[in-house]
C-alpha cells in the first residue's frame, strides 16, 4: 500500500445493506455496515460514520457512491443525482448525491450499485483484462453493470436489465412479483421472486430443489439475450442468490450453450464475483477515484 495513495471513501447503497468504507489503493482500511431503512436516518448514519472514520485515519480525497435504483445520472438534468421510480418505500425521488456533496465538500462520484460492481470487477476481480464485461446481481433485486472500454454504459439512463422478459419454461405459470412488469427477469428470479414461489425462505431449500432449475433456465435465457446483444468477454455474478447457490453457476454454462445452439463465436467466460460481498463497496472506491481523476489539473 504506496504512502502518496489518496484515501477514498466509498459508499454502497443496497436494497436490503448500506456499507460505508475507507480504502486505499483497493484496500479496505475501515467499514461499517447497517440494514437499508428509511432514507433519512440510513443516509445520516453513514455520514455520520466517514466523518467519524476521518477523525481516525485522516481526510478522504473523495467519494464513490453506488446507489441502488433507478437513479438520475443526467448531468443537466434538475434531478440529477437522485434516486427516482423505486419501489423501495420512502426512497423514491431522494438526493443521494448532493447530499454527501454538501456536507464533505470533495468530489462525488456516483453510479448504480451494478455499474460500480462491474468496474470493481474489471479492476480487481474476475474481468480483469475483460475489454466489455458485465456484473450481474442476483439478490434483492436483479441488477446488471455493463462496461465497455473500462467505462461504465449510460445511455438515455443505465441498463435496467432485470426488467427484461424471457421465455417462460414450460409449464411455468408464476405471474412474477415485479409491481410494474409482472413475469420480468427480476419478477421470476430475485430474492423476493423466490420466496414467493417457494412459499418459504428460498435459502432454506435443498440444491436439488426444482426451483433451482427453474432459475437456471431464466438466467439462461437472459444471458443468450446479453451474449447476442452486447457480446462480453466476461459475465461475472453475484448478489445473495448469485452467491449463495453454486449449483446455478455449474449449470449455466450448458445451458447457456443449448440457447445459443453454436450460433456465436467467440468465448464469454461466466464466474462468479471475485470480490464477492465487496464487489459493491470497492465499486464505490472506484468511482471516488474516478471523481477525483476528473477533478486534477
Amino acid at each position: 500500500m504506496a504512502k502518496n495513495s489518496p484515501l477514498l471513501a466509498g459508499i454502497e447503497l443496497g436494497g436490503t445493506k448500506a456499507v460505508a468504507v475507507l480504502a486505499r489503493d483497493g484496500i479496505i482500511v475501515d467499514r461499517m455496515e447497517r440494514l437499508t431503512a428509511a432514507a433519512e436516518p440510513t443516509l445520516a448514519a453513514l455520514g455520520d460514520w466517514l466523518a467519524d472514520a476521518e477523525t481516525r485515519h485522516g481526510p478522504f480525497a473523495a467519494l464513490g457512491i453506488a446507489s441502488f435504483g433507478p437513479l438520475c445520472l443526467a448531468s443537466g438534468d434538475p434531478h440529477h443525482g437522485c434516486i427516482t421510480a423505486t419501489p423501495k418505500p420512502g426512497w423514491s425521488n431522494v438526493d443521494v448525491y448532493d447530499r454527501f456533496r454538501q456536507r464533505f465538500g470533495r468530489p462525488v462520484g456516483l453510479d448504480t450499485d451494478v455499474n460500480a460492481a462491474a468496474l470493481a470487477e474489471g479492476r480487481w476481480g474476475a474481468a480483469r483484462g475483460a475489454d466489455v464485461h458485465a456484473y450481474l446481481t442476483i439478490g434483492t433485486g436483479v441488477g446488471l453493470g455493463l462496461v465497455v472500454g473500462g467505462r461504465a454504459v449510460h445511455g438515455a439512463m443505465h441498463p435496467e436489465f432485470g426488467h427484461i422478459r424471457v421465455r417462460r419454461r414450460s409449464g411455468d405459470a408464476f405471474p412474477g412479483s415485479c409491481p410494474w412488469h409482472g413475469d420480468c427477469l427480476e419478477g421470476l428470479i430475485s430474492g423476493k421472486a423466490l420466496a414467493a414461489r417457494a412459499g418459504t425462505d428460498p435459502r432454506t431449500l435443498a440444491a436439488d430443489h426444482p426451483l433451482w432449475s427453474a432459475v437456471v433456465d431464466d438466467l439462461a435465457e437472459a444471458l443468450a439475450i446479453l451474449m447476442f446483444t452486447m457480446s462480453p468477454q466476461r459475465i461475472v455474478i453475484g448478489g445473495g442468490v448469485g452467491l449463495g447457490q453454486p449449483q446455478i453457476l455449474a449449470a449455466l454454462p450448458q445451458a447457456v450453450a443449448q440457447r445459443l445452439a453454436g450460433y456465436q463465436a467467440g468465448q464469454c467466460l461466466i464466474g462468479h464475483a471475485e470480490l464477492g460481498a465487496d464487489a459493491g463497496p470497492l465499486g464505490a472506491v472506484v468511482l471516488a477515484a474516478n471523481a477525483l481523476a476528473q477533478t486534477a489539473p
